[in-house]
């Protein structure tokens, strides 16, 4: 009896601690998912294991290990990983209590924005051209060979806009940026570099928290949300249905989405996804949005770009 109670209690407390960790992979602000962790384990008691790397380098993880997969909660810098992994039917549905003043369309069954990213003029205050306040002004003689612009095969948040510009009839505006001699130079930081470093004057679609992040360091730049309209890209956390720890996975999401959370995430120049978090900066309901209803697929939105930018 007392050798079987032994093993009982032997293997309540290996089961006690393979539960008491959370794997988390992350893309994005690597300072933010520490920051997250840090306070998750301080508020929660629950170790968080994190990978923190591009989206293509955690989704390259994720399908090495799908025959024994490790992470229980993702988090992707583009909206279209929730959607893939939701039709796979790949995610836990869950709904944090703390998700309810998250917009509707920031948010779907067993995934919700952690927070969102705006596209912007990314503009050189020093480089001598005029202050652009629209798209469209980045195609004048003024800007003529001083424009750079992220490749959306490369760029989540490009592809997006490009996509709401195809939606929108406004493809002239892309032609007009070709014309005044755009260059398209792979993905963010490579169109942000030669901005920064004063040989170009803006970027086209440039990210607003990389942009303010670098503004804030002192880099003479600044996050131009355009007139005519922009779109946001919201990063969306998810748990696996694979995941071996689901209470922890659904306690870290809760964590995220909490005043708290949500403050780490404002910290690093994101939009907060819940709409009751206020901060220093322009949020979802300041902005004027474009839709993306009615465009083409990814393969004609990329081919359509590709035609114009050769």
């Amino acid at each position: 009896m007392k050798r079987l109670s032994l093993a009982l209690v032997m293997g309540l407390l290996a089961s006690t601690a393979a539960q008491a960790d959370v794997t988390v992979y992350s893309a994005g602000p690597g300072a933010l998912i520490k920051n997250l962790a840090a306070g998750f384990t301080e508020k929660t008691g629950i170790k968080a294991n994190v990978f923190q790397a591009t989206t293509g380098k955690v989704m390259a993880r994720l399908e090495a290990e799908s025959s024994n997969p490790v992470a229980d909660v993702v988090v992707s810098a583009s909206w279209g990983t929730a959607t893939d992994f939701s039709a796979k039917g790949l995610l836990l549905p869950y709904e944090s209590p703390n998700a309810e003043t998250v917009p509707d369309f920031l948010k779907m069954e067993g995934a919700v924005a952690q927070g969102v990213a705006g596209l912007i003029i990314a503009w050189n205050t020093q480089s001598g051209t005029p202050k652009p306040a629209d798209w469209s002004d980045l195609a004048k003689p003024e800007y003529k060979d001083l424009v750079t612009l992220p490749d959306p095969a490369a760029s989540g948040g490009t592809y997006t806009l490009v996509e709401a510009f195809l939606a929108n009839d406004m493809s002239d505006v892309l032609q007009g940026l070709k014309d005044n001699g755009a260059i398209v130079a792979g993905a963010n930081k490579a169109a942000l570099n030669p901005v920064l470093q004063g040989a170009k004057a803006a970027v086209f679609a440039g990210v607003d928290y990389i942009t303010m992040s670098a503004a804030a360091k002192g880099e003479t730049v600044e996050a131009i949300f355009p007139t005519s309209g922009t779109v946001v890209a919201p990063r969306p956390i998810m748990i696996l249905k694979s995941s071996q720890n689901q209470d922890d996975a659904k306690q870290f999401v809760d964590y995220v989405l909490s005043e708290e959370g949500q403050k780490a995430v404002a910290k690093v120049n994101l939009m907060p996804s819940r709409t009751d978090i206020k901060v220093d900066r322009p949020l979802i309901g300041d902005l004027k949005l474009l839709s993306n209803e009615g465009a083409p697929a990814r393969d004609d939105v990329l081919a359509d770009f590709k035609k114009i930018f050769n």
